[in-house]
């Protein structure tokens, strides 16, 4: 019976302790109010919608879903629609109530949605949320710049209500099934980070508007084996060396006139992303391969494009958050690559300097960057440019910052060593304040970093609380270890999960190799055309670097897990190294690469999948090798690494006869949600661990 004050129900009930934490920061441009989404407490599954006002560090809140549920009769979750469920798995969204808003350009209306309804709320909180007439069963509710209008989408529909004279008009609609309108297709939300399909014109008048025809890819069926009554769910799923949505875009009036943007779309089929500002419509096209991204200014009246800059890599070019954007004077903001730094560059003369890798940029004002970046991999600090300045920390500098910025007003949260959770402070001339965190606060995990091995990959080590010296600890290999993502950072926060398997009596060792971010491009590339013998070995690297540091760790008793990646990762470790790894837990792991999607896929391996770079980074031809414990877990509705993946390693052991375990959760999705699964889905590991590894 599991413990019902013991960790694994905390992370479950608290979401893996996200819950009551402030989060979605927004300040407005003259920097007198911050906007922000929190639970009411550390178990509260419902987001909220608040203000902080800056003068006084009072807080307001501004919407409350279950308030408005209760006046409403609306029934949570159980009415959103399918679109805004599929946008929430693609964002890993898992909480309920306020997910996201979005306001005009002063930040004085706000747009959020709720049970699949559009309302409205001013800052000055002075009346409750109003709803829009008929905006039911939406998502992407979208403030225009002047505040006046607000767009939605509705089954694929873009619609526009005016607050004026109240009235809610169809800008555009689907001409065919299979097309949509104003949304994100699969790759731009799942790969690029791009959640949205329209952006409003800086007057109102008009909208950039994507078109996604889904028509070409393929259909897969993902089934509920535990109801065999209801139908499998249709997906549109871009597997790798396959065809992809066929995106287009356009400049749609809100008298309904429309403008086809026009660009090489066969060479650069990728959409990356569009923003409109002051000086015009902008958008982000990307080749299939990846090598080469296109800026491009477009013309409003005539949708002709004119390439403000093209980036090429011989490898990739890498999508930055934030940018392409344009400073008052229009100059160009961007991301790119010199000297193997990740550096931001205005008008194409650098302004960060050698080794500093840029993140991400928060925010770029009329004469003002503020970004994240990393000196040392493990830490992510917040930085400010003006061309009169330069650059200013304004994080610490170790630890893992984020920021937002309006105005006068900087809110940085800070994550550090020696705490858990988030400082959320808010900064400006003469006034400082703290946005309060309800979140749950577990025990400090006690971590130790270093660099290990020949490329000093940054390796983690975290012993039982109660470890006596002297005592040999079987080993716990925990990784992601793969690209777009770390688990060594300098946050005691990112090891609580890691410290409950410690305290369970294991010396839990975490290794991020070769491909993961935070070192710079040459380090991420070396991924390239095979995804499976470097991560491998840097694991290895960073298992023989921990052992020799920490006398008790047991190099005879080496257990191995991970999710996603991390889970390909565990079945490769048993795989093709048992002499090293004596037993693994691959959670929603990619056995095959062909079995995922495009745009992830093939800037590592390439499209053609026959290539000798799929077979070197599959699992499946290695499946008669195995001769060491592998349990399989996998969501049956996963629609990003689709359950296939362990069904057909299973089937190629089961060929083999080579004997495994697979745990499949029904309903579950990549992650898994439900408070019973995931609290007792880290009991089993632990019990799994315990018997393959000989421990009492």
């Amino acid at each position: 019976m599991t413990d019902p004050n013991g960790f694994p129900r905390l992370y479950a009930r608290t979401q893996r302790f996200t819950l009551g934490a402030p989060r979605t920061i927004t300040v407005s441009p003259d920097g007198a109010t911050v906007l922000f989404l929190r639970s009411r407490h550390a178990t509260d599954p419902v987001t909220c919608l608040w203000a902080l006002d800056v003068a006084d560090g009072v807080e307001r809140l501004l919407a409350d879903p279950r308030a408005i549920a209760e006046a409403e009769g609306l029934a949570d979750d159980d009415e959103l629609p399918e679109q805004e469920r599929a946008r929430r798995e693609r964002t890993r969204e898992q909480a309920g109530g306020i997910v996201g808003y979005t306001t005009d350009a002063a930040v004085r209306t706000i747009a959020f949605a709720l049970s699949g309804r559009a309302y409205l709320v001013d800052v000055a909180g002075a009346e409750p949320p109003r709803p829009i007439p008929g905006a039911t069963g939406i998502t992407d509710p979208r403030v225009d710049p002047t505040g006046r209008a607000t767009a939605f989408v509705r089954d694929g529909a873009l619609l526009v209500h005016d607050g004026a004279d109240a009235r809610t008009d169809v800008l555009v609609e689907p001409e065919t099934p299979g097309v949509r309108y104003a949304t994100a297709e699969f790759i731009a939300a799942e790969e690029m980070n791009r959640a949205r399909g329209f952006w409003w014109a800086p007057d109102g008048s008009a909208l950039l508007v994507t078109r996604v025809d889904d028509t070409p890819v393929d259909r897969w069926y993902i089934s509920d084996p535990a109801n065999p009554g209801r139908e499998p769910a249709r997906i549109d799923y871009p597997a790798a060396g396959r065809p992809n949505a066929v995106v287009t875009v356009e400049i749609v009036g809100i008298d309904g006139a429309r403008t086809p943007v026009r660009w090489n779309r066969e060479a650069y089929e990728y959409v990356v992303d569009g923003r409109w500002d002051a000086h015009g419509p902008l958008l982000t096209v990307q080749s299939r391969d990846q090598r080469e991204v296109l800026i491009l200014a477009v013309d409003p009246s005539t949708g002709e494009t004119t390439v403000l800059h093209s980036g090429t890599d011989p490898e990739w070019v890498d999508i930055v958050s934030g940018v392409p954007a344009r400073l008052r004077d229009g100059s160009l903001v961007r991301a790119g690559t010199s000297d193997d730094t990740h550096r931001l560059f205005v008008d194409d003369v650098a302004i960060t300097p050698v080794g500093l890798q840029v993140r991400g940029v928060g925010s770029v004002g009329t004469d003002s960057i503020v970004f994240t970046a990393s000196e040392e991999p493990t830490s992510i600090t917040v930085h400010r440019w003006t061309r009169d300045e330069g650059i200013t920390l304004l994080s610490e500098k170790s630890g893992v910052a984020a920021a937002a910025n309006g105005g006068e007003t900087t809110v940085i949260t800070q994550r550090g060593h020696g705490y858990v959770g988030a400082i959320t402070r808010v900064a400006r001339p003469g006034a400082t304040h703290i946005i309060g965190s309800l979140a749950a606060t577990p025990d400090v995990p006690t971590v130790e970093i270093f660099p290990a091995g020949p490329r000093g990959v940054r390796t983690a080590v975290i012993l039982p609380r109660d470890h006596v010296p002297g005592t040999k600890l079987p080993i716990l290999m925990d990784p992601y270890g793969g690209p777009h993502a770390q688990r060594v950072l300098d946050s005691s926060g990112m090891y609580l999960t890691s410290q409950w398997f410690a305290d369970q009596g294991f010396g839990v060792v975490i290794v991020d190799g070769r491909g993961t971010p935070g070192r710079g491009p040459a380090f991420e590339r070396e991924v390239a055309g095979d995804l499976a013998a470097p991560v491998l070995e840097d694991q290895i690297d960073g298992l023989r670097a921990a052992v020799e540091r920490f006398e008790d760790l047991d190099p005879g008793r080496v257990g191995i897990r991970g999710w996603s990646f991390g889970g390909y990762l565990a079945a490769l470790a048993v795989l093709r190294e048992p002499d090293v790894f004596h037993t693994a837990i691959a959670g929603a792991p990619v056995t095959e690469w062909e079995l995922y999607d495009t745009h992830y896929t093939e800037r590592y391996l390439g499209s053609d999948t026959a290539a000798p770079s799929y077979r070197r980074s599959s699992l499946i031809p290695d499946a008669p090798a195995l001769s060491r414990p592998l349990l399989l877990i996998h969501g049956l509705a996963d629609d990003n690494v689709v359950m296939a993946h362990t069904l057909r390693l299973s089937g190629a052991l089961l060929a083999a006869g080579r004997p495994h375990r697979v745990l499949p959760l029904t309903g579950a999705t990549h992650m898994a949600s439900d408070e019973v699964v995931a609290e007792n889905l880290l009991t089993l590991q632990v019990e799994f661990l315990r018997s393959t590894l000989g421990i009492e």
